[in-house]
């Protein structure tokens, strides 16, 4: 929760009262945590949202932590450009963490450990085993773990052993059996679930599904691996490292060759944080911290188990209502049953909503044009792709067919550098025309065109979304994605794409782009409301993305507000405006939902007067967004899909079940059910898609 001095310590420069994006992004992976704690959501379901919780949080540390760190200790001159003090919000975001560890211990040890024996699961510990589990553990140990183990004594000054990043290790708190002393011994033992299952079945015969975990096999077998010491406890341990790569991609080099350089040293890099039992001794916790030099801002207490996104593979208990009612993707048919697929594009644009439609209609878009023998050119950008993917596959299959693809892949994608290198230079072999990363920015836009010859011209067709080229994400991850001939739009796409390729600077005038006008159109639409509101208009804002942290932004919106717009936000992640603030944000209110499905999409709705513009994009309101970044917000013209849109808005702001209220405190309060109706918009948004091509199908049979 923030605090009054925290507040006041985080104006900016230009005196607006905004929320650390640090702070911010706690609270909304407390939102995650949310999910785990809450007793409807079903049991499995639970227990990934702990792991999303963990996982989300190991690469807060990894890369968050570790720019924190680096500020920390660098020198008074590059101190004074942040807008922060490191050491107090290393302090605040260590005592949040703290807090919500707490919380996940005792929601994993209280709600779900005893849900799971309502199931007849047991998840037992070493003295829970009986003898014939006892047997198993031992020779599983001995046959698959213990050439993993690697148990090395710690000697202060003289023997500190290198641990691997984020991976498990246990501490050994123990006496020597010879010793007149009652002197401790200190050892580290691997816990090897980088090799093996975290989870193991054991032999059970009373009914009863019984589970132990990698870190007690360890456990039970540690006087095994130390026969001549007394064993009086252990404890479970772990370091992150930084994973920033740190490459000065604006200077002269071959960028693609520093990230290669780069990613070797990603898992060696400084500690950002050590995490330890807390129910480690203080003696044994102050050794530790002298042998691996960490200072008391490195530490952090957690409960007996670390690396809870291992949950993520917590095994399928094929048990009823312990998993959410599937809900399939729903075709959208239009385009995954017309034998004329670009025909149906140029007759108008079609907008699908992943993952309640199907993705089959963009894999199409991609497989379609490597076939068609009137398609002469495909171009694509890609940020994130999948292993195993039906668009790669589909470029590739374009390039046999004698056509030009190109394709730009964003090489500093992060913890994507590595995939996508790999994919760079299997379509190179094939024949692909790559391209890579611009220097100093990203290219986050996404972005397919086609370019097709029809009797006597030339026709381009494009594929525009909020989300990645991804077939996996698609089933998980909330976005939009337009299919759309307007020459307007394809025209714009196009010159982006010759941008990419020669960067040459092009003009906008339908697209907003970042770098060009995607900023400076933006802040001319508030300032429209703005002038509305003051000559007595109605005038209003809806925006839905994933984060809003820039200053200008936010200082635009309180402008906005203090002038008498409405303003209404619906923000997943980060939120350094504050709504309901006195003085400064009284028109503005703010949701985050957080469900079954990741909210990714991003839409900005302005009133105009009645004659509302929309735009959908890639770009968060964030400094490096649109500053940093090659984005794309693109218009929806087709006053059909415009009600659509609005309609699955107002689902979303009308959520009394999964909205929480973005407040000052932080605290993540749900929104209150005004209604006897209950609307959980994630729900709702699927079976309003249902319905609507259920009464499509129904047209285009009749």
């Amino acid at each position: 929760m923030i605090t009054d001095t925290q507040l006041k310590l985080e104006k900016v420069e230009n005196n607006i009262p905004k929320v650390h994006r640090d702070i911010s992004w706690l609270s909304f992976n407390y939102r995650v945590l949310q999910e785990a704690k809450d007793p409807n959501v079903p049991l499995i379901e639970r227990i990934k949202f702990i792991a999303i919780y963990s996982s989300n949080l190991s690469e807060f540390f990894k890369v968050r932590i570790a720019s924190h760190r680096n500020v920390l200790n660098a020198s008074k001159k590059a101190k004074k450009e942040v807008d922060y003090e490191p050491k107090e919000l290393i302090k605040e975001i260590q005592s949040i963490i703290n807090q919500h560890q707490l919380e996940l211990s005792s929601i994993f040890e209280k709600d779900i450990v005893q849900e799971l024996r309502s199931h007849k699961v047991r998840l037992l510990r070493r003295l829970d085993l009986n003898e014939a589990q006892r047997e198993f553990v031992e020779s599983y140990f001995r046959n698959h773990m213990l050439p993993y183990v690697q148990p090395v004594l710690l000697v202060k000054h003289k023997i500190r052993p290198f641990l691997n990043n984020d991976e498990l290790y246990l501490t050994v708190w123990m006496t020597d059996k010879e010793a007149k002393a009652n002197e401790h011994t200190v050892a580290i033992v691997k816990i090897p679930s980088d090799h093996l299952s975290r989870f193991l079945a054991l032999p059970s015969n009373d009914g009863w599904h019984d589970f132990i975990m990698l870190d007690d096999i360890v456990r039970h077998n540690v006087s095994f691996m130390f026969p001549g010491y007394f064993i009086e406890d252990t404890f479970s341990i772990k370091l992150t490292r930084d994973a920033e790569l740190y490459i000065d991609d604006e200077f002269s080099g071959d960028l693609i060759e520093k990230i290669k350089k780069s990613l070797v040293k990603r898992d060696v890099g400084s500690a950002s944080r050590f995490v330890y039992d807390r129910e480690m001794p203080e003696s044994l916790l102050t050794f530790l911290m002298e042998v691996f030099e960490l200072e008391r801002y490195d530490i952090f207490p957690e409960g007996r188990y670390l690396n809870n996104f291992d949950l993520f593979k917590f095994p399928n208990l094929n048990k009823p209502k312990t998993e959410n009612e599937p809900l399939p993707p729903i075709p959208y048919t239009p385009l995954e049953k017309t034998l004329h697929f670009f025909k149906a594009i140029d007759e108008r644009d079609h907008l699908i909503h992943m993952p309640y439609h199907s993705y089959e209609s963009v894999m199409r878009f991609l497989e379609v044009a490597a076939r068609d023998p009137h398609v002469t050119h495909i171009k694509v950008t890609q940020y994130r792709v999948a292993k195993e993917s039906r668009i790669m596959n589909a470029l590739i299959d374009a390039v046999k067919a004698g056509k030009q693809v190109t394709v730009f892949i964003e090489v500093k994608a992060r913890f994507e550098e590595e995939a996508n290198l790999k994919w760079g230079e299997r379509l190179e072999k094939i024949g692909v025309n790559v391209k890579y990363s611009l220097p100093g920015i990203k290219v986050h836009s996404k972005l397919a065109l086609v370019r097709r010859k029809e009797e006597t011209k030339i026709k381009m067709y494009a594929y525009l979304s909020t989300g990645n080229f991804h077939e996996g994400t698609a089933k998980l991850y909330s976005d939009f994605g337009l299919f759309t001939a307007d020459d307007r739009i394809v025209k714009e796409v196009a010159r982006l794409f010759s941008y990419l390729e020669t960067v040459q600077a092009p003009d906008f005038e339908h697209l907003l782009v970042g770098q060009f006008n995607l900023r400076s159109k933006l802040v001319a639409f508030i300032d429209r409301e703005i002038e509305n509101a003051k000559q007595g208009k109605a005038a209003g804002i809806i925006l839905k993305m994933n984060s809003l942290q820039d200053d200008q932004m936010i200082a635009k919106l309180y402008e906005a507000s203090q002038a008498g717009v409405t303003i209404k936000l619906i923000i997943r992640g980060i939120c350094s405006l504050i709504p309901q603030l006195k003085n400064w944000s009284e028109n503005i209110e703010a949701i985050s939902i957080v469900d079954r499905f990741l909210e990714h999409a991003r839409v900005f709705i302005f009133h105009n007067n009645g004659d509302e513009q929309i735009y959908l994009s890639s770009a968060d309101w964030m400094t490096r967004n649109l500053s940093y970044r090659i984005e794309a917000a693109f218009p929806i013209y087709d006053e059909t899909l415009k009600k659509e849109i609005k309609e699955y808005i107002d689902i979303q702001l009308n959520d009394n079940t999964k909205a929480r209220i973005i407040n000052k405190e932080q605290s993540n309060p749900y929104k209150q059910n005004s209604t006897d109706i209950l609307i959980r918009s994630q729900v709702e948004t699927y079976y309003y898609v249902k319905r609507k091509m259920e009464a499509m199908s129904n047209e285009l049979t009749n």
